[in-house]
């Protein structure tokens, strides 16, 4: 086999179709189909069922799909890692967002990545810092945004901001907005939404908790911020909250419904100490980094902290 029948192959298998994947690649369905006969011939064995409305993969394709899709991410590390030695921040750059800042973030760090770096791609996904950090170690994603990730020998942290959290819940009366302080024992009192462990967040929430000789009251398990949100709003008598930072609340587009109320660590007697999570970028220290992961990290810094630090949006400055 030869890297053009893995890429038409792969091509092949995340469209479904011999027709789509032809119309992508600009070239004629019959070679296309050529190619993929000449790889199971070879392979012995069939690599997709036929049907009248396209293909789907066998159990031999779903192996070989895993096989070729690494396959060319190292194919195009090695031109990347060519590239590199010329200094041209060029390439591929695959990056891990945490859901409760993609929203807020995808559309300022495209448009300037696509202004400072035109010969290179951008690949963005979404999930929690204990996915990214296992995509980041299986090399998958280059770099990614994480909560609360303590430094270890295989990943090389670049701090960036704390966070504050806060104790969000839906709005009852007059509008949404930010509200009074919430103590560490008002906090516990609640039933709250939140994701299961290691969840960052959590893990955060739990440990503060326990120096205060208090537990959190779980009320739900889940893994999803939007999902979390929806439930605080859509069922107010059950009086659900969560524990969040505001741009996970800017992020939903939907402020006016709720209220979040900062979360302090001393009593109201004391010098007031918010409740924080740490955010940083992580990149693994196993691979070697190029001009395009240093250039770009540095980058997605100066962005995070010009839309997260102090970027309080409009409608939660209110306060109550």
């Amino acid at each position: 086999m030869d890297i053009k029948q893995i890429a038409t192959f792969v091509q092949v298998a995340e469209h479904g179709s011999f027709s789509r994947a032809a119309s992508v690649l600009r070239v004629a369905q019959p070679a296309l189909s050529r190619q993929v006969r000449a790889l199971e011939v070879e392979l012995r064995q069939p690599l997709f069922d036929r049907n009248g409305r396209g293909v789907t993969l066998t159990p031999a394709g779903q192996r070989l799909l895993a096989h070729g899709r690494g396959i060319l991410q190292q194919l195009e590390r090695a031109r990347q890692d060519l590239e590199d030695l010329r200094g041209v921040a060029a390439g591929l750059l695959s990056v891990g967002l945490p859901p409760s800042i993609g929203r807020v973030l995808t559309a300022p760090l495209v448009e300037a990545f696509a202004l400072r770096f035109p010969k290179a791609t951008l690949t963005m996904v979404e999930g929690l810092s204990t996915y990214t950090l296992e995509w980041l170690a299986q090399g998958r994603i280059d770099c990614a945004v994480v909560y609360n990730t303590a430094p270890t020998p295989a990943i090389q942290l670049l701090p960036v901001l704390d966070e504050k959290l806060y104790l969000v819940g839906a709005r009852r009366e007059g509008a949404g907005g930010v509200g009074r302080p919430a103590t560490l024992a008002q906090v516990a009192q609640q039933a709250l939404l939140i994701p299961s462990r290691p969840h960052a967040i959590r893990m955060r929430l739990e440990t503060v908790l326990a120096e205060a000789g208090l537990k959190p009251r779980v009320g739900l398990e889940i893994e999803s911020v939007p999902a979390i949100l929806d439930l605080v709003q859509r069922h107010p008598e059950q009086r659900w909250h969560a524990v969040l930072s505001l741009n996970a609340i800017h992020g939903s587009g939907r402020e006016q419904a709720f209220v979040a109320r900062p979360i302090h660590l001393a009593s109201a007697a004391a010098r007031r100490q918010p409740l924080t999570t740490s955010l940083s970028i992580a990149t693994s220290a196993q691979r070697p980094r190029g001009p395009l992961l240093d250039q770009a990290s540095t980058l997605l810094a100066g962005l995070l902290q010009a839309h997260l630090a102090g970027a309080m949006p409009a409608a939660l400055q209110r306060t109550l």
